[in-house]
């Protein structure tokens, strides 16, 4: 499905990361893979699962650095000429503060959290945008915390609903290049982000338990929408905030109490 396209993924921390399923299931279906890192600690960990999936491209970019991010444009510049798509996968707060009261939020990590999870969808945007192909796709992760409250998700939550508004703005400002911006949902999932939110194994139980499927979505099925939104199947789809969540959005009130 994904002959001839080539791709960046940014997020991978390790094979249980969604990034990490969904550049797997994107190589899978022959897309050419370029892996993005942030330090020489993620470096470490992306290089030997870049082998599984045959990336030759390695990245360093910096989001709260512009040079860094013009730097990776370059390389791909270099590398590819032009690019099909982008998969951002990345969103960082404090741990400490993903616990107890959003009231009691810092300034300083409200700042830091909001540019890296929010602005820097709208950075690689615009840098990479003079090298994206007619008909390129752009995939953020978002989670249900934007729009109702999850205990603990906290500063997240609004970080998320700004990644979300700002899907449909990217969406209409690339839409006249007819590249799309689109996002996933993703329900709780064992990864070490999630694990940073406290009590993280009481929320992945208690949507297991009442998700319309009954169960929580796997890493391979992310993968499988990500797909979907790369490939020209959703050639006619921008703007969308797209549940991958076995059914757990569309629960006012469980069943069973």
């Amino acid at each position: 499905m994904l002959r001839n396209k080539k791709g960046l993924v940014f997020g991978i921390a390790n094979n249980h990361s969604i990034a990490w399923g969904i550049a797997k299931q994107l190589a899978e279906n022959g897309a050419e893979i370029a892996i993005g890192y942030q330090n020489e600690i993620l470096f470490k960990r992306v290089k030997p699962l870049s082998k599984e999936i045959n990336s030759n491209i390695l990245v360093e970019c910096d989001f709260n650095n512009d040079d860094s991010i013009n730097k990776s444009v370059e390389i791909i510049k270099k590398e590819w000429g032009t690019l099909d798509f982008i998969i951002h996968a990345v969103a960082f707060a404090e741990k400490s503060e993903l616990n107890g009261r959003y009231i009691d939020t810092t300034k300083g990590n409200f700042i830091n959290c909001l540019e890296i999870s929010c602005f820097s969808l709208t950075s690689l945007a615009r840098s990479f945008e003079p090298i994206m192909n007619d008909g390129g796709s752009i995939l953020t992760l978002t989670f249900y915390g934007s729009n109702k409250v999850i205990p603990n998700y906290n500063l997240m939550g609004i970080a998320k609903a700004a990644l979300e508004t700002s899907v449909k703005y990217l969406s209409v400002d690339l839409g006249t290049k007819n590249i799309r911006v689109n996002a996933i949902s993703a329900g709780p999932m064992r990864t070490i982000a999630g694990a940073a939110i406290n009590n993280a194994r009481e929320m992945f139980k208690f949507t297991e338990q009442h998700s319309a499927l009954k169960r929580n979505a796997q890493l391979d099925e992310i993968g499988k929408s990500a797909l979907y939104f790369v490939s020209d199947l959703s050639s006619a789809v921008t703007g969308e905030v797209h549940y991958v969540d076995c059914g757990y959005n569309i629960i006012g009130m469980p069943s069973k109490l």
